[in-house]
């Protein structure tokens, strides 16, 4: 295990932000962490990172006590902050000189890493201009490049893609993929884009400061979101059908959804009335009814 984390607890004065949490994140894999603003994710990712301190617990990063070899053990890791914390004074060739001279990265070492991420991210085209002269997703690659300029064996990222136009969500995502391909790179990842969440090796979700669900991402929606069907073409037949065998409906302007329990249920409601099924779809639960059904919130609202 990368990270080992175990009965953490942090209180600010009467507000209990991390209430008695454990969970593991294993090497090499894609680890989200879902929640609310106020779940308590920043406070676990600062005290994880060596920023803030626990009040109880214990914490393992990379092999390492946080509590005996906290300095050893930030070596290990990069993070790439919701909010970018490059120094706007500087171009973004000199932020990444400066970050790299805090790990003792000098000269034709520097040189080399800056090369593997120039082509990594593309950035060549970027380096020497003014921080003000940047766009989002632009700033959001030197961003990335600052915390992995040391090598980290894990990569926090606390809402990476957020604000971000879709061609440079893709592009950061091709990186990450890459990175945990060929370099073995683990990820945790806090995120408001569902479909990044489905898409993570296994999903931890923290509300009011404990953790209410955890599993892979399958596991969950199985556990926790159901299956519907869309009628789009004989909705009043398919809504009359439904109703009079028990079944509770949603009714939109241009379809009725009826909830199942599982794709098997559709070959009996066929057999029953195949008139129906003239223009129809079945969809699987997502990511996103998870969330809404463990933690009675919507993650895209808050």
């Amino acid at each position: 295990m990368i990270v080992q984390i175990e009965n953490l607890h942090k209180s600010f004065k009467d507000v209990i932000a991390v209430n008695d949490i454990s969970f593991n994140v294993k090497e090499g894999e894609l680890f989200a962490f879902l929640g609310v603003n106020g779940a308590g994710k920043s406070t676990t990712i600062n005290i994880i990172s060596g920023i803030l301190s626990k009040d109880s617990g214990k914490v393992i990063v990379c092999g390492e006590d946080i509590d005996k070899n906290l300095s050893k053990m930030k070596n290990s890791i990069g993070i790439v902050f919701q909010n970018s914390v490059l120094d706007k004074k500087l171009n973004a060739y000199d932020n990444l000189k400066f970050r790299a001279s805090l790990y003792g990265i000098f000269g034709k070492e520097f040189k080399d890493r800056l090369q593997e991420l120039t082509e990594l991210l593309d950035l060549k085209d970027i380096l020497k201009r003014p921080l003000n002269k940047l766009s989002g997703g632009q700033k959001r690659r030197i961003d990335i490049a600052r915390a992995l300029i040391h090598n980290p064996k894990l990569l926090i990222l606390d809402e990476p893609t957020t604000g971000l136009d879709p061609k440079t969500r893709i592009t950061v995502w091709k990186v990450i993929d890459t990175l945990r391909k060929e370099q073995g790179l683990t990820v945790f990842l806090t995120t408001h884009y569902m479909e990044e969440a489905s898409d993570s090796d296994y999903v931890v979700i923290i509300d009011s400061g404990k953790i209410v669900a955890e599993g892979i991402p399958h596991e969950l929606k199985n556990k926790f979101a159901k299956d519907y069907i869309k009628f789009y073409n004989k909705m009043a037949e398919a809504e009359e059908y439904f109703l009079s065998i028990g079944k509770s409906i949603k009714k939109e302007r241009d379809f009725v959804q009826v909830e199942i329990e599982s794709t098997e249920e559709v070959h009996k409601y066929f057999a029953e009335n195949p008139l129906i099924f003239d223009d129809f779809e079945v969809l699987k639960g997502n990511m996103d009814d998870v969330f809404l059904n463990v933690t009675g919130k919507n993650l895209k609202e808050v």
